[in-house]
């Protein structure tokens, strides 16, 4: 295999992270969770390995740090082919899309994040790229301009979103598989936060792992996350003795509390709460309120908040639960 090679335009999300980068697992047997993903893709790769194919074009959607960009590795890395990555965002003009398509070899994966934010004219030419594997370029300007038909090598789509409904149907339509990433639960996440301590060589007994976890939004880049700013904690103040002590107190420092809510989305609960009686209040409305992107709050925050029963999305805007009441209730009006 020559490697993971990336895209002249942009890397993916994060993947230029160094801590990051030697914490993602490489292949199936050091994934944890998304099992039943996991058991398609390992059939479907199987298959197309046995054939001498391509692996059919692969569409995953989710909340963002659940192992989208992560899985596409281990699938390049399972195949035994190139990963090419890039964004949707970082493909401005067909042209940037149609010499990436046309520098892949046979069986090459492309990897693109953050698909749904693709420009119009680049996804046109994904349609006969990802079905024919052909792509149709105009060469030249005004009378001299003639049509020219390039043929592509058999390679794999994978799309990476979290905004499926944001994708058009005629491209969602020519993924074979799409696959939805749901969050981890407490045990995944403890075991993902073992893997990364022992690669970090930071001594970390179970019960510690188990506590790191609940405070984790049930989100492998959240866990490593913390497990980074606790292990600086501790080379710092408890000579890099990890305890249930120093824990707390590191995750105190960044604010953040035992329901794993940081400092943004208590501003959330609070505005709710405080400047709009609970809601519902528009996301537009929201988002000027508290001064934080609309599509972070959307996509970044909302999902764990939802998940935790304190925030529901209405069709008349975002509102407080019963539950998110009770807990600003409890908290005495604090967040």
């Amino acid at each position: 295999m020559d490697g993971i090679k990336e895209s002249e335009t942009s890397l993916v999300r994060g993947a230029s992270n160094p801590f990051e980068a030697t914490l993602r697992p490489k292949i199936f047997d050091e994934y944890v969770g998304q099992t039943t993903i996991k058991e398609n893709l390992k059939i479907s790769i199987a298959a197309a390995k046995k054939r001498g194919e391509a692996l059919d074009h692969v569409l995953f959607f989710g909340p963002p740090g659940l192992g989208k960009t992560t899985l596409a590795t281990v699938i390049a890395n399972e195949m035994g082919v190139n990963l090419r990555a890039t964004s949707g965002p970082a493909i401005e003009r067909a042209g940037d899309l149609a010499s990436i398509l046309t520098n892949l070899e046979d069986r090459d994966i492309l990897f693109i994040d953050e698909i749904h934010r693709l420009s119009r004219v680049a996804e046109e030419i994904l349609y006969s790229a990802m079905e024919d594997y052909q792509i149709d370029l105009v060469i030249g300007k005004g009378p001299s301009a003639k049509p020219i038909k390039i043929d592509l090598p058999k390679f794999t789509m994978l799309g990476a979103t979290t905004k499926v409904s944001s994708l058009s149907s005629p491209l969602r339509d020519r993924f074979g598989a799409v696959y939805s990433l749901d969050f981890y639960n407490e045990a995944e996440i403890a075991k993902i936060i073992m893997r990364s301590a022992k690669i970090l060589k930071l001594s970390l007994g179970k019960e510690e792992s188990e506590e790191i976890a609940r405070y984790a939004r049930f989100t492998p880049r959240v866990a490593n996350r913390l497990l980074k700013r606790i292990r600086d904690y501790t080379t710092v103040k408890n000579n890099g003795e990890v305890d249930m002590k120093s824990i707390q107190a590191a995750l105190a420092m960044i604010g953040v509390d035992e329901s794993g809510l940081d400092s943004v989305d208590r501003k959330i609960l609070g505005t709710l709460a405080h400047n709009f009686k609970g809601g519902p209040t528009g996301l537009s409305t929201l988002s000027a309120a508290i001064s934080e992107d609309a599509e972070a709050i959307e996509e970044v925050y909302e999902p764990y908040l939802i998940r935790l029963g304190l925030l529901e999305r209405t069709a008349r805007g975002r509102k407080l639960t019963a539950a998110g009441l009770d807990r600003f209730a409890s908290k005495k009006g604090m967040f």
